[in-house]
């Protein structure tokens, strides 16, 4: 995906946990929507998800925040094992398990952990990728939500 792209369907999750959601429950209900690739595999995504879960926490009347588990072995396909983690790191958001990785091949991603930030109107507005660059994502997050509120 390139910047200012739509946000693509969310369509395609073997299972949804803490509620399932659609690309029109998130396009012009809130500044901006987050939605971040993790697998269970991962060490960079459990080390980063303590992040997301404060923005999802002090962003939560600006931003939505959806987590797609992207799987990258069989051993990720256990959704037993999915929801054992997503409880250890306290995943409350939305969360798209996407074991034949159609919304994975929507957004075009290759990577865990992965940073999607779209504006109001679903237009991709930054791209993450990686267990680094905190500061750089709060800083966009931050940057676009004070644009929000000038508009």
């Amino acid at each position: 995906m390139k910047l200012r792209d739509e946000m693509p369907e969310l369509n395609g999750a073997t299972e949804w946990l803490n509620g399932q959601v659609e690309k029109s429950d998130l396009i012009g209900n809130k500044p901006l929507t987050l939605i971040h690739f993790w697998s269970v595999s991962c060490g960079l995504c459990k080390e980063a998800m303590p992040m997301v879960n404060e923005f999802r926490d002090e962003y939560k009347d600006n931003m939505n925040v959806v987590a797609v588990h992207m799987p990258r072995s069989e051993k990720d396909l256990d959704l037993e094992q999915v929801k054992e983690v997503a409880a250890e790191h306290d995943i409350s958001q939305p969360i798209a398990v996407d074991n034949e990785h159609k919304i994975t091949d929507a957004f075009e991603n290759q990577y865990v952990p992965a940073y999607y930030v779209f504006d109001s109107e679903g237009k991709l507005r930054h791209f993450q990728a990686g267990g680094e660059g905190r500061k750089m994502l709060t800083k966009r997050i931050t940057k676009l939500l004070d644009k929000a509120k000038q508009s």
